[in-house]
């Protein structure tokens, strides 16, 4: 998404991520990574939780879905960080509005099922033009 953070910003939006590790992994995976949008901790997995997100499991290694993102991200330039304490937890993509609305949501079926990031910037330029 760091690559889409000044189209987001320019909708009238702001960009955060929400990580599993610790403060040390938060802040090697900054280093890493390049982001400047905040980079929030959740050792707990409590919004995981509250969000009600899966977890994969072994053979999702070894899914078709997950090798085409592996060629996509290989392909991108993107490198595999170090694993956390919960490498089977899976992500989500949430576009939160005024008034306590889901705008957007894709939760992540399998490793790599990441948010189409365009899905994401057509929901925010559909927000502002109908607020």
């Amino acid at each position: 998404m760091r690559e889409h953070e000044k189209e987001i910003k320019q909708a009238g939006a702001i960009l955060a991520a929400i990580g599993l590790g610790d403060m040390h992994y938060a802040r090697v995976f900054r280093e890493e990574t390049g982001i400047t949008f905040p980079l929030l901790v959740d050792s707990e997995r409590i919004a995981y939780k509250a969000a009600e997100l899966k977890s994969g499991n072994l053979f999702h290694i070894f899914r078709r879905e997950n090798a085409e993102a592996r060629a996509r991200a290989k392909a991108g330039g993107f490198k595999q960080h170090r694993l956390g304490n919960n490498p089977f937890q899976l992500g989500a993509s949430f576009i939160l509005g005024p008034g306590n609305r889901d705008l957007f949501v894709h939760l992540n079926r399998t490793f790599g099922d990441d948010a189409d990031p365009n899905a994401l910037l057509r929901a925010l330029t559909n927000r502002s033009e109908s607020s």
